[in-house]
């Protein structure tokens, strides 16, 4: 399945990692819909994009991945409008950080609606349409935290855990029909996500120290994987989770 000619839905994609990487999609010659909230900077990002791609590379398209029911219907919405939605990155996430025992019930179930269940959502409203045409690509944002040595984290970590179940579940049952679900798990890369640490100097040498390869990540660097798994040339890997942190884990 080559990229050129794609439709990719990118959530989160006003972000770093998610702007970089709706950015390399559009160079690959997709028509990338940049999703994220509508207080976001998505038009600002749709604009870079077009800058270096052309126009009509890519779409801003607001939407609260919050609401779970009106994030189907939307996103059912897109597919419907474009044929098929042939590329899906699940990338959206929020990351709040403090001790497990201090989070509130409300809390924890909006990290696993926006990280974990939104990505179900969105790949239930995209599924027919791979179905249809016998290709597709799903790929899945999770994160080095779910292997451990991270404090304060746990409903993020948890959530991008799930992100790993649902990805080797869907593999199993959607592979008879082409398409494709794999994983990329960042490491730490220098993004808003880092503000939530209070101690920046100290959370860089944590993190160089961690890492085998002696330099920050780049988003690029997470781009280039989902470019990998977006490519035709990935169409026999499925249910797998890359990650993509300097050699801070390794399996």
């Amino acid at each position: 399945m080559p990229i050129a000619g794609r439709v990719a839905l990118v959530t989160g994609a006003a972000g770093g990692l998610g702007s970089v990487t709706a950015a390399a999609l559009a160079r690959r010659g997709a028509r990338v819909l940049v999703l994220d909230l509508p207080a976001s900077p998505g038009d600002r990002v749709v604009a870079e994009i077009e800058k270096e791609a052309g126009p009509g590379a890519a779409r801003f398209v607001p939407a609260d991945l919050a609401d779970l029911d009106a994030t189907r219907v939307f996103v059912a919405g897109l597919a419907a409008e474009y044929g098929v939605i042939d590329i899906l990155v699940n990338n959206a996430a929020v990351y709040p950080r403090k001790p497990f025992d201090e989070y509130t019930t409300q809390e924890w179930q909006q990290v696993q609606r926006i990280n974990a269940d939104a990505a179900f959502v969105c790949a239930q409203a995209v599924v027919p349409g791979m179905r249809r045409t016998g290709s597709g690509r799903i790929i899945n944002i999770a994160s080095i935290t779910f292997f451990g040595d991270f404090e304060l984290l746990a409903p993020y970590v948890t959530s991008k855990g799930a992100l790993v179940g649902l990805t080797r579940a869907l593999a199993r049952e959607l592979g008879p029909y082409g398409i494709t679900v794999n994983a990329v798990a960042p490491g730490a890369f220098p993004t808003a996500a880092e503000m939530i640490h209070p101690d920046h100097e100290g959370y860089e040498r944590f993190v160089l120290d961690h890492q085998a390869v002696k330099r920050r990540g780049r988003p690029e660097d997470v781009a280039n994987a989902v470019l990998f798994f977006a490519a035709e040339e990935s169409g026999f890997i499925t249910g797998q989770l890359l990650a993509v942190d300097g050699g801070w884990v390794m399996h």
